[in-house]
């Protein structure tokens, strides 16, 4: 008698848990079921995490879907933008960033961060005003920004002869198929 007292108290408990919904599949909706009472984390939160990570393709993931929640606010452009900077597309990243700066004008890591896209494509004279642009934006607070405007100044200075340095050599072609390596003056 007290097994099967036990035994039927255990068995209304574990039916008093269960849940008359979660048995039955919703056959009306063809979508996977949504979250089962939890908040889903910020993906900004998650895509700066992966960039920290170094998971860059996985983190533009994470801020894509970050657009559901907040659209596109300059927050969400320059996450993008320094995910594909990373990914090594310039042209996308640059497109993303000049939008985030063009809603925020005074967001200083997008204007940071479009100098160093320009610094990778070569428009280093652009890049070094961009440069400025953040430096001032930031009161100088930035040691990041001073070192990138730092190597932006000299790029441009000393262009002609950053030239000479990258090309000391010449090829000479003799005959049909020999190469003579000459040493340029």
């Amino acid at each position: 008698m007290r097994f099967w007292v036990g035994s039927i108290l255990a068995i209304s408990l574990v039916l008093a848990g269960c849940d008359d919904t979660a048995k039955t599949p919703d056959t009306d909706n063809p979508f996977a079921p949504g979250l089962a009472g939890g908040e889903a984390v910020d993906g900004l939160i998650v895509g700066h995490r992966l960039m920290s990570a170094g998971e860059y393709e996985l983190a533009l993931n994470a801020y894509s879907r970050a657009i559901g929640d907040q659209g596109f606010s300059p927050d969400v452009l320059s996450a993008l933008g320094s995910a594909n900077l990373k990914l090594g597309r310039l042209n996308q990243s640059e497109d993303l960033l000049r939008r985030a700066i063009r809603d925020k004008p005074d967001f200083v890591p997008a204007w940071n961060n479009l100098g160093v896209v320009l610094m990778e494509k070569g428009e280093t004279v652009e890049a070094r005003q961009v440069f400025r642009h953040a430096y001032a934006l930031d009161s100088g607070n930035s040691d990041q920004i001073r070192d990138n405007l730092r190597l932006a100044i000299a790029k441009t200075e000393n262009s002609a002869y950053e030239e000479e340095i990258q090309t000391p050599y010449q090829l000479v072609r003799r005959g049909s198929s020999d190469f003579l390596i000459l040493q340029t003056p």
